[in-house]
């Protein structure tokens, strides 16, 4: 079975319900909403993952593997099985370009569809969307505290599997990250490879310069050198001495990454020794258990750091692992739907979202609309997807390069209260007149 194809990626009750769907002929038209919840943390969110979700709906099929199962898992009936030869998505969606900035309760992805295909796909369209929305809101949390410096994806390794670690690297570049050390994403997605040595390389040399020296030799357009494996500031002095050797062949060190101790003290004290043997232009890259707070920390403090690598509290979103997200079914069979209970509540009907700016630019106020209200404004929401088919306007919604512009575009609409790290302002969101009258009486 294919991972990425594969309806089986699923939960077992979306299956079930599927069945007495179509024991009870409920397959009239249904509009499900994807969207997220507030968040204790996060006042803004990234639209990610379209791309993938659209994949995913125009190929998905069961195949002889996946129907063998179904058949044998004694949970379904043979004219149920038999009836999911020939499935395919046939529905439309509509959705928020990727790199849109959005806000809780505003809907990221619409799915209209038959119940059943808009039911079945519920499980896999959140596991690709919900991921990289979080990983994309995280690394432009760590591109704002940067301050215009360089920020490089280092995460695949402690992420939660390969595709979690493929789809981080795609999600931080498109949120602004630089580059990416996992080459797959390098070869898949186009986005900028970067990467030198481990600490392994040096202790596998008896002595660090050779070390240092070898890889220069080896690499001469990409001398960057780590240099705390042992005392950070006597390979700081290492690298200078060698330096002046690799000068003479035309080789010049470009940086230095430390990735243990101090990093702000020793960034400091990097920095004088290379400036003192004339490596000025040589840059100081920072790495090792960073987040968007700790590169806040060491850029407040004025350390020369001129960028930094971020691996996995990033691709892990540490500080916050999952968001609230949800996928509901808002009308179907002519009435708009919602549910009620306590604490989860959500908003009924077909819907769109208004965005207005202000005289400067500024983002200044989304209304949540009903879809076919006249409200002040941008309509944010775009239709992607026809017939089970991507249109063309998908190829624009999901560009890995049009999304990272978008997205810085949009982050730098945001108000500067709303970007804060810590107890950050939210955007106003207002319900339309059209809306909040249909919820009172949904």
């Amino acid at each position: 079975m294919d991972l990425e194809r594969s309806p089986l990626l699923t939960d077992l009750y979306e299956l079930t319900m599927l069945q007495s769907y179509y024991e009870y002929g409920m397959e009239q038209q249904a509009v499900f909403e994807f969207f997220i919840r507030p968040s204790q943390s996060r006042s803004f969110f990234i639209a990610a993952g379209l791309a993938q979700a659209l994949d995913w709906l125009e190929h998905a099929r069961f195949g002889a593997e996946e129907l063998e199962w179904l058949a044998a898992s004694g949970h379904f009936s043979d004219a149920f099985v038999e009836r999911l030869r020939g499935w395919r998505f046939t529905g439309e969606v509509r959705a928020l370009p990727e790199g849109t900035v959005f806000f809780p309760e505003e809907p990221l992805l619409q799915v209209f569809a038959p119940l059943p295909e808009a039911q079945l796909v519920e499980s896999r369209l959140m596991n690709i969307l919900h991921f990289q929305t979080l990983i994309a809101t995280k690394a432009a949390r760590c591109v704002h505290a940067a301050e215009g410096r360089l920020v490089v994806d280092f995460g695949l390794r402690r992420a939660h599997g390969g595709e979690a670690g493929l789809w981080a690297a795609r999600a931080c570049y498109l949120a602004g990250f630089g580059a990416t050390a996992t080459t797959l994403a390098g070869a898949r997605y186009d986005i900028p490879v970067t990467g030198t040595m481990a600490h392994s390389f040096i202790l596998a040399h008896d002595d660090e310069t050779e070390a240092f020296e070898r890889f220069a030799r080896s690499h001469p357009d990409n001398v960057v050198l780590l240099i705390d494996t042992f005392d950070v500031i006597e390979g700081a002095r290492k690298v200078v001495d060698l330096a002046a050797r690799l000068a003479r062949d035309n080789i010049r060190v470009k940086g230095v990454r430390i990735d243990s101790g101090d990093l702000a003290a020793n960034a400091r004290a990097v920095r004088d020794v290379l400036d003192a043997g004339g490596l000025t232009d040589t840059l100081v890259l920072l790495s090792g258990g960073l987040d968007e707070f700790r590169i806040a920390d060491i850029v407040g403090t004025g350390a020369p750091a001129d960028g930094f690598g971020v691996g996995s509290k990033v691709n892990t979103s540490a500080d916050e692992p999952f968001l609230d997200s949800a996928y509901k079914l808002h009308h179907f069979s002519g009435r708009a739907r919602a549910k009620h209970a306590r604490g989860k509540s959500d908003l009924p009907g077909v819907k769109q979202i208004f965005r207005q700016h202000d005289a400067h630019g500024i983002l200044a106020l989304d209304t949540i609309g009903l879809d076919g209200d006249d409200e002040p404004g941008h309509a944010l929401l775009e239709t992607v997807m026809r017939d089970g088919q991507r249109l063309e306007s998908a190829s624009v919604a999901t560009d890995l390069g049009g999304a990272r512009t978008r997205a810085a575009d949009e982050l730098n609409r945001l108000p500067a209260a709303c970007r804060r790290l810590t107890a950050p302002e939210t955007v106003p969101v207002r319900l339309s007149d059209a809306l909040g009258t249909l919820q009172r009486a949904t």
